[in-house]
């Protein structure tokens, strides 16, 4: 056997779920091993779309910027029925939403993450699999098989993170229940170049209807990088089936890509044929293959110190792009949780809120695609506003979880709803607008004070320093504290004067515009936890200062308890 290395985390599985819970656990200073049995990454645009609030995660982690230079910009979609356009969508966020909607091949988005990995000393262990694992009080006894040596390795390691997909050793190695099933239908996946006109940025959804209204043919192509490339999706001829076969995987998971002959230009050329909107055709073929789609999910996210994430957690139709981009926010709710148990920092229950806040996300999302899979995305009973910040995974929020305060009544955001970001702030020595999304950046639990009057001899002004150490004692030191002035504050209000707390200076922004005033609606001098995930976790009133409820709140979270 091996020579066995201790580290906090192993995680299993390095697609863009692994890579994100990996990166985010090194970014916190966790040690972590991530493990993948295949020898290289794959390079086939499986998942696409990037959704805004992915976006968002990934500046909150710092690496948001080498994505958008690698991403398509998403600008809509157009909709063929039987040759006829019905309908154009364009994909529009509030003006307040930093990011919109993007494509991205995967392998380029494993590739972005896994350099991001790499800033911090780690790198992927290809050619290696978790092939079994037991658990115990303390930890877990993880059992790796290295290829093509044949040599095996016995790791001891705090917890175990599986995202290793739909046929998950770690889902199976806890005995979780997948239920669900499969669809009779089965897919072609290329990736190709067409030479048509058609506008850059945009989705096509080309449909064929019989005589009954029943879809008997479909073209959905997805712009990638790359003059006149696309990922298209298309029915597969009776030739390519696989239905008369068992391409079910020993588990009953018939998901994913299949193996055997994948599409021939022609097969691709012929749909082309059938309903492109305008005469085209298919060349530079990158790959090609046969697509089963299943859907399932867990009965819960992890059991001890072991956790699911990703497909290893829910598969569903890929109807609106929100496999890849739900499961990355899977571990990245985890991985910041990970991160204070690991450090002893943890409240005994936080780790069960992942189950908690992210199981909910995955029912609501296999059965919202499955839905729109069936009855299509334009029959969704919604407002168009409301589907497309649905879509765009802005409406995810984790109210009534146990690591947040009560939602309670009120105007703008409560605890367990997402930070929106707002523009127009000015911070210390800068000359330019600055987003609230660039105060939070690569920061963890922050608590922000918001409001006018912090000047000496003001009950709020003089109840800060009280609030800071609270925040800080709370804490153990991981919360940071900002102030942030209302736009109708005292100019001449010198806040070095007033601010001081355990000998350091608070940083100090101004919502010169009123923005964050309005989207928070702030009417009054209020303290706002907001979570590593960029989730309020408490909305406090400071009128007057509050620290026994911020105490409260932070004792729900970190391993020190509120004073008496």
């Amino acid at each position: 056997m091996a020579h066995t290395f201790a580290t906090d985390v192993l995680v299993a599985g390095a697609g863009p779920v692994g890579l994100t819970a990996a990166a985010e656990l090194r970014r916190r200073g966790v040690t972590c091993r991530i493990v993948d049995r295949l020898p290289a990454r794959v390079p086939f645009a499986k998942a696409v779309g990037i959704q805004p609030r992915t976006l968002e995660v990934w500046d909150r982690m710092g690496m948001v910027r080498a994505a958008l230079e690698a991403a398509v910009p998403m600008r809509g979609q157009f909709l063929y029925v039987n040759g006829v356009e019905k309908a154009r969508i364009e994909l529009s966020v509030p003006p307040e939403v930093p990011y919109g909607f993007a494509a991205l091949p995967q392998y380029e988005t494993e590739r972005i993450l896994d350099e991001f990995l790499g800033r911090f000393g780690t790198a992927v262990e290809r050619g290696t699999e978790l092939v079994s694992f037991t658990q115990d009080a303390d930890g877990v006894t993880c059992r790796l098989q290295h290829t093509p040596s044949g040599a095996a390795e016995e790791l001891r390691t705090r917890y175990l993170v599986g995202c290793d997909g739909a046929h998950s050793i770690v889902r199976k190695g806890l005995g979780l229940t997948f239920e669900g099933g499969a669809f009779a239908e089965e897919y072609m996946l290329a990736d190709v170049r067409v030479d048509w006109d058609l506008p850059p940025g945009y989705n096509l959804r080309a449909m064929h209807l019989d005589d009954d209204g029943a879809v008997d043919d479909l073209l959905v192509c997805i712009p990638l990088p790359g003059r006149g490339r696309y990922r298209m999706s298309m029915m597969v001829p009776p030739e390519l089936s696989t239905a008369r076969q068992d391409t079910a995987a020993s588990d009953g998971v018939a998901h994913g890509l299949q193996s055997g002959r994948g599409p021939a230009p022609a097969d691709i050329q012929a749909v082309l044929d059938r309903l492109s909107p305008q005469p085209t055709t298919a060349f530079d073929i990158r790959w090609t293959s046969v697509f089963r789609i299943s859907h399932r999910i867990v009965d819960r996210y992890g059991d001890g110190r072991v956790f699911v994430a990703g497909d290893a957690a829910h598969i569903h139709p890929p109807t609106g792009a929100q496999g890849m981009n739900t499961g990355i926010q899977d571990a990245w709710n985890l991985a910041w949780k990970l991160a204070l148990a690991c450090e002893g920092a943890a409240h005994p229950g936080l780790l069960a809120g992942y189950d908690a806040e992210r199981r909910p996300v995955g029912e609501e999302v296999v059965g919202r695609t499955v839905r729109h899979a069936v009855e299509g995305m334009e029959n969704d009973p919604d407002d168009p506003a409301t589907v497309m910040m649905r879509e765009a995974q802005l409406l995810v929020g984790y109210r009534g979880s146990p690591t947040v305060d009560p939602a309670g009544e009120g105007r703008g955001p409560r605890p367990g709803d997402r930070a929106p970001d707002c523009a127009g702030l000015t911070g210390p020595g800068t000359a330019y607008p600055m987003r609230l999304y660039d105060v939070l950046r690569e920061r963890d639990h922050v608590l922000l004070l918001y409001g006018a009057g912090f000047g000496p001899g003001s009950e709020t002004g003089e109840g800060l320093d009280a609030l800071v150490r609270t925040a800080r004692d709370s804490s153990g030191g991981r919360v940071e504290v900002c102030l942030l002035l209302a736009a109708d504050a005292d100019a001449d209000e010198d806040p070095n004067a007033v601010i001081e707390a355990d000998g350091r200076t608070l940083p100090v922004y101004a919502d010169t515009r009123g923005e964050f005033a309005r989207l928070y609606a702030a009417e009054e001098p209020t303290a706002f936890v907001i979570r590593p995930d960029g989730y309020l976790g408490a909305r406090i009133p400071l009128s007057p200062p509050a620290p026994r409820p911020l105490a409260a709140h932070l004792a729900a979270v970190f391993a020190t308890s509120p004073p008496n």
